[in-house]
């Protein structure tokens, strides 16, 4: 009795044996094929102000030789802000963000069994930094135009020259003219007065001879 209950026994440790074997084995390989386990920030978010650095934790601890990542923001620019740093399991990437909108984050990298993996995280920036002016821009030209020089009025009636000091004004020709007649009828007057009182003086003597 007590050795077929041994034997019992030694088949079941077999069996479990094997099933624990059985078990294990497919778990060497899933182990050694390294996978995104979380990321900061996380698949999906929305953000109104932009991170310093972007981090992506793994099942396995990468490694630097063969793990690349990169970040695109809108229109494709790149907003990699420098190259990536390894602590452990986590990668580390500085970003440098643009214009408000989508941005990608892709990695790709090497597995332990030699099996590539690769994928990409997605957030949103909600608020974005102005562009950079270009330097090949040009200057707007901020000169005020030339005033245009004023025309003379025309038809405008030339201004007559002041009168000569010499030259006597109408008034005082009409003057001098007057005054002028004046003394001849007084010449004349006497002249007449003189006349008559000579006659009348010839007169008296012819008569008191």
């Amino acid at each position: 009795m007590g050795g077929r209950v041994a034997r019992v026994a030694r088949t079941w440790a077999v069996v479990l044996g094997v099933v624990a074997a059985s078990a294990l084995l497919p778990a060497a390989p899933a182990a050694a094929h390294n996978s995104l386990t979380g990321s900061d920030p996380r698949d999906g978010a929305r953000l109104a102000a932009a991170p310093e650095r972007i981090e992506l934790r793994f099942l396995a601890t990468p490694k630097e030789a063969t793990t690349e990542v990169t970040v695109t923001g809108p229109d494709n620019v790149a907003a990699t802000g420098g190259t990536p740093t390894f602590a452990g399991k986590r990668v580390t990437v500085p970003f440098r963000p643009g214009a408000a909108g989508l941005y990608i984050v892709t990695y790709r990298l090497a597995s332990d069994d030699g099996h590539p993996v690769k994928g990409e995280i997605r957030f949103t920036l909600t608020t974005g930094t102005p562009a950079e002016p270009s330097s090949a821009s040009t200057p707007p030209t901020s000169a005020a135009p030339t005033a245009a020089p004023t025309s003379a009025v025309p038809n405008a009636a030339p201004t007559s020259a002041a009168p000569s000091a010499a030259s006597p004004t109408p008034a005082a020709a009409g003057a001098d003219d007057d005054g002028d007649t004046g003394w001849l009828w007084a010449a004349g007057a006497v002249v007449v007065l003189a006349a008559l009182g000579g006659g009348l003086l010839l007169r008296r003597r012819a008569t008191r001879r």
